[in-house]
């Protein structure tokens, strides 16, 4: 009786992937560079400047909803910011 091979594969396909995962690190978005920021997905070299101009402007933000002010930034993106990012 052969066995398949599928499920290994599937199982190993899994882990790797929640490895790769569990490594990614969140950025601090009070003291992230523009090439930092623009490792963000949905986040671009204007968005990254942006970010940077409005820190410095306002000081370092207390809270993740306070990058809605930020021109580029709204309520979706946020979103789907929120697991990349934190607040230091």
């Amino acid at each position: 009786m052969a066995m398949s091979k599928t499920p290994l594969a599937l199982l190993t396909l899994a882990l790797t992937a929640g490895f790769a995962y569990a490594n990614t690190q969140a950025i601090n978005v009070n003291e992230a560079n523009a090439a930092a920021l623009q490792a963000l997905n949905g986040v671009g070299p204007a968005t990254a400047e942006a970010i940077i101009e409005d820190r410095q402007a306002n000081g370092p933000y207390e809270r993740i909803e306070s990058l809605t002010r930020v021109n580029g930034i709204g309520d979706a993106t946020l979103e789907s910011l929120k697991e990349q990012i934190v607040i230091e």
